[in-house]
Parts: C-alpha cells; structure tokens; sequence
C-alpha cells in the first residue's frame, strides 16, 4: 500500500517561478497524469518528487513520510526517463540487473527477478543482447523493467514515449498500463499528449504556468473543464467570443442567460455536441472533411463564427449546404476564464441548453 501526497510544493530558479503551490495526492495503485504544454512545471514536480530537484517550499510525503531530506538512491521511488539512458556496453540482463547487484542480492535472486520482469514487459529471450540491437520501443521497455525490478513504491515516468512513433506510443501505453495495473503501482505519469493522458490516467492534473488548472477523472476533465485554458487545451473545442451585459450575451441569434458577470464571454462546445438537423442555429457547412470514422464539418453560423461539427460517417453532406443545429451541451467561461453556470435560449423554442460551471 503507497500513498503520494505533494503538498505545497514549489520551486523558483533565480527569481523565477517553476512551479506555484502544487498539491496532489496519488492513491494507492492509481495511475495519475501530469499534463501540460511545454514549460509548465510539470517534469520540475516529477523531479522534486524523485529527489533530482530541492524544493524552494513544501513537502514531499510517501506513505506519510517526508522523503525531501533524502537523495534519489534513498528515497522509495522508480524512475523512467524520456530517454532510455541504458548503459551501452551491458546486455539487457546486466542494465536490469545493475540496481539489484548495488543492492547485494545473491547472484540466483538477481537472476531469478530479472527473467520474471523480462517475461513482464515480453522481452524473455532477449537477455543476452545489447541496446544498439533492439528497437526503440524495445530499449524503452527495457529502461521500465529496470525500474520495476526494484520494486519501488512509487513509479515515476517522464514523458518515456515522445520519442517513439504514433503506433508505437500507442501500444506501448497499452502495455504499460497493463503492467502498472498487474503490479499494483502508485504511478506518477508526465505527458504533454492529451491522448495519452486521457487513454492511460485514473486521474489528470492540468498544469499551466507552473500551477494547478484542474484535476479530474479523464471523462471530467474532457466533459467539464473547469476553466477556458483546460478547454482549449484538451480535445477539439469550439470557442466562440461574446460579450455580456446585464447578465446575458448574444450568440449567432441565441441568447445566453445565467451566472454572467459584465464583459468577455467565451462560449465552449464540442463538435461532437452539436446536433444537425435540429433547430436553433442556421449555418452553412463550407467544408466537409471525412476522416473515416466520422466526418468533421466546417459550419458558418448566420450572424457568427465558424464552428466544428462532428457527422455520421453515412450522413449525406456536402459543401454548400444550408443546415439547422444546435448545441446539445456548452460551458461558459468569463472574463476570468473560469467557468460559469449559464443556459441559451433559440428564440420561441422550449428547449434551453443547461451549462453547468
């Protein structure tokens, strides 16, 4: 049972502010992503927590024990990097073998953990050969079952399929997350790749300028983002600027209502939640890209922007074409970038659109 709690924690260098007053707590077995684009603080929290960063403030706790005081080697934690950073000269045996030797296993133990995590990970046969033999994939399976053969509490791992190939990361993720499920890891994860995060995540934490944005369940975050940045960052979104007086705002002839400060307002839906062929919106579709499973659609509301539409794959569509629409489901952000409690109306029509902030 391994419990992470980050509590409080940041870190300035020179003056500049990496990470602001993060806390999170991973529970025991669960799986937790860091995402964020580039810069944001991410990989400084993973490495605070793995001991190659000092805090400026906080505390680290594993399993209710402050681990700041302690160096990488001491501290319970495994850690896998972007790159595979094997020892070039070792087969694939003695790189997996290299932290349990330090450790002064007996030579049958150490043989016996590394044949198990190789058939782990699905490289049993493979003991023999030397990194510059295997594939990219294969080397970073091999960095992992370095890891896991310690047997640490905690599983760090810091963007360790960037440099792979799309259908590679893929299965790979797979993988691993098949493996941290197996083993029962409490797994720290860093990506800049919603996909990834969304595909292998219990949890994610949406980092942006160092701080926090938002945490969740993958379906919360992608179905409520809780402000206009984790919006605009995770999935396709269409984002559509208004502006609010008096507690409502215009939009493309509807008229949003609600919780709505004087000022910017920002409008988000998702392509897939817009209905054709329900009335509310009129607009004219302008592109029509088929992307095999569905198709994405290009619409030109009367009197407003452009917006995505997710179609059927089967629905008959072409460029154009003068359609009716309606968003099935929104959220409102204002000028703060905060979400807001809010609904729209389409003229005479009973249907209102509730937009939960």
């Amino acid at each position: 049972m391994s419990k992470l709690v980050i509590d409080r924690l940041s870190k300035r260098f020179s003056g500049t502010v990496a990470v602001a007053d993060v806390s999170v707590a991973v529970g025991d077995g669960e799986l937790l992503c860091l995402l964020g684009p580039s810069g944001c603080g991410k990989s400084t929290v993973l490495r605070m927590v793995a001991g190659f960063e000092n805090p400026s403030e906080g505390r680290v706790l594993i399993d209710g024990e402050d681990v700041v005081a302690l160096p990488p080697e001491r501290r319970p934690t495994g850690m896998v990097f972007q790159s595979h950073a094997l020892w070039s000269h070792m087969t694939v045996a003695q790189n997996i073998a290299f932290g349990l030797r330090l450790r002064g296993l007996a030579r049958a133990e150490v043989k016996a953990r590394v044949g198990s995590v190789l058939e782990l990970v699905g490289l049993a046969g493979y003991e023999a050969r030397y990194p510059a033999q295997l594939s990219g994939g294969q080397q970073q399976r091999v960095a992992i079952a370095r890891c896991v053969v310690l047997e640490p509490k905690i599983l760090l791992m810091d963007e360790p399929f960037s440099a792979l190939d799309a259908h590679l990361r893929v299965r790979l993720r797979e993988e691993v997350r098949a493996i941290q499920q197996r083993l029962g890891l409490t797994t720290m994860f860093v990506t800049h790749d919603q996909d990834e995060a969304l595909t292998l995540a219990d949890r994610i934490v949406v980092m942006r300028s160092g701080a926090v944005e938002q945490v969740g369940t993958p379906g919360e975050i992608y179905a409520a983002p809780a402000t206009r940045f984790v919006a605009s960052f995770i999935g396709t979104m269409n984002l559509i600027e208004t502006e609010a007086s008096g507690g409502s705002a215009g939009l493309a002839g509807a008229r949003v209502g609600g919780d709505l400060p004087d000022g910017p307002l920002t409008i988000a839906v998702r392509p897939e939640d817009i209905a054709l062929g329900e009335p509310g919106w009129t607009g004219r579709i302008e592109r029509v890209l088929d992307l095999g499973a569905f198709r994405m659609l290009d619409v030109a509301l009367d009197g407003g922007p452009t917006v995505k539409v997710q179609a059927a794959k089967g629905v008959p569509l072409r460029a154009g074409e003068t359609v009716p629409l309606r968003p099935l489901g929104l959220v409102a952000y204002g000028g703060d970038g905060r979400a807001r409690r809010a609904s729209i109306e389409f003229g005479n029509l009973t249907n209102v659109v509730s937009i939960h902030g």
